[in-house]
């Protein structure tokens, strides 16, 4: 076996063993969250079986008034707890080139509203919503990239073309799996999106900096 050969069989199996344990730990992620939302709902219950109980004695008892506070402000604090920290733009994500920073702070700022409307269980609609935004405008500020690079002659545009194209066939998949199963799908898109974003402005956008800069574009 060829040397050429037996690196990308390694880089293969380094792959596969990756995308195993990323795999394992997304698993171990949900039933971790979905235990911890099964004891809050115990909990819940309890309070309020306690709180009618209460109420039984007399109402003029301050336990199940206090325990009404708990039971309200208990899934506000879970759900706190449990809420993904928001992306916030830093001047090192830059690359240089106003039109297309501006792009990636929308992406960003898209990306934070769509976390919000997962943490915070809202309407189907506006989760919906906010996920079609964010990937409608992605597809837009790939083909914005892709225009400044082709009208350049950006030496590596195809393949900046298709890890645009990957990423848009694996979103989309997301989003057909999220019409499949709703809001339980959009754990596994808020991860991919706040990853892939932040990895590819850091990585790949910062390859064309020096090219389009040289070329005008600023």
């Amino acid at each position: 076996m060829k040397p050429k050969q037996t690196q990308q069989m390694k880089a293969q199996q380094k792959k596969t063993q990756q995308e195993h344990t990323q795999n394992e730990q997304k698993v171990g992620s949900e039933m971790n969250k979905r235990l911890s939302a099964l004891l809050v709902a115990s909990m819940i219950g309890l309070i309020i079986v306690a709180i009618g109980l209460g109420f039984l004695i007399g109402l003029d008892n301050p336990i199940p008034w206090l325990l009404l506070v708990v039971l309200i402000l208990t899934p506000i604090l879970y759900r706190r707890l449990n809420q993904k920290p928001s992306v916030v733009w830093k001047d090192e994500y830059s690359v240089g080139v106003k039109v297309l920073d501006n792009d990636h702070k929308k992406l960003i700022s898209l990306l934070n509203q769509f976390k919000t409307a997962y943490d915070y269980y809202t309407e189907t609609e506006f989760e919906r919503q906010a996920l079609e935004e964010l990937v409608a405008y992605t597809k837009f500020h790939f083909e914005r990239e892709e225009k400044y690079m082709a009208e350049t002659g950006y030496p590596d545009l195809e393949n900046h073309k298709r890890q645009h194209l990957t990423m848009i066939s694996q979103v989309e998949s997301f989003v057909e799996k999220y019409k499949r199963e709703g809001h339980d799908s959009l754990n596994e898109v808020s991860d991919f999106l706040t990853h892939w974003l932040l990895n590819h402005i850091n990585g790949t956008d910062k390859q064309y900096s020096k090219h389009l800069n040289q070329n005008g574009i600023h």
